[in-house]
């Protein structure tokens, strides 16, 4: 198992390699969920982030774990790109062609909705709640990757809520 400390102490880019393929699917799927599910663009910012990682590892001190850093330069590429502008929302699910009268499985529309109304948050509230509920990191670990006090993380959690509650009550 290859350590940060490796790759900088030896220049070793193989274990660069390896860092990134231990920790490629876990900062893809967070970034999938701040970006609504784009795959596409999710890869893009993993990508970014990796780049990113490796440019700027001489700034990796070992306070944090090393997926928590990532996890930062992960927020911070989506809130760079995102920056003035609203998530589009997801498209409905769709019907194969030619079906008539097929219903769509309540889950496929439950997670319509829910990404629907996660599209409509702010970004940071998004990545607070995606961080805390998705990711499972406590408030703390959220608001060092966010680079946040705790207060503010947890305004950000409780705004983001009560949106998507709003939101969801009002879906028919």
């Amino acid at each position: 198992m290859r350590s940060p400390t490796r790759v900088l102490v030896r220049d070793d880019r193989r274990a660069f390699g390896e860092l990134v393929a231990r920790h490629q699917p876990a900062v893809r799927g967070l970034l999938r969920r701040l970006t609504g599910g784009d795959g596409a663009q999710a890869d893009d910012l993993a990508q970014e982030t990796f780049l990113r990682a490796y440019q700027g590892l001489r700034g990796y001190r070992g306070g944090a774990k090393f997926s928590s850093w990532l996890y930062r330069i992960a927020c911070n590429a989506f809130f760079s790109q995102d920056r003035g502008s609203r998530l589009a929302p997801p498209e409905p699910p769709a019907l194969e062609a030619g079906a008539s009268g097929v219903d769509v499985p309540d889950t496929l529309l439950e997670r319509y909705d829910l990404e629907r109304a996660l599209a409509s948050l702010k970004p940071r509230e998004r990545a607070a709640l995606v961080l805390t509920y998705a990711n499972e990191l406590t408030h703390e670990e959220a608001a060092v990757i966010l680079d946040c006090p705790l207060g503010t993380l947890k305004t950000h959690v409780a705004r983001a809520k009560e949106k998507l509650r709003r939101q969801l009550e009002e879906v028919p």
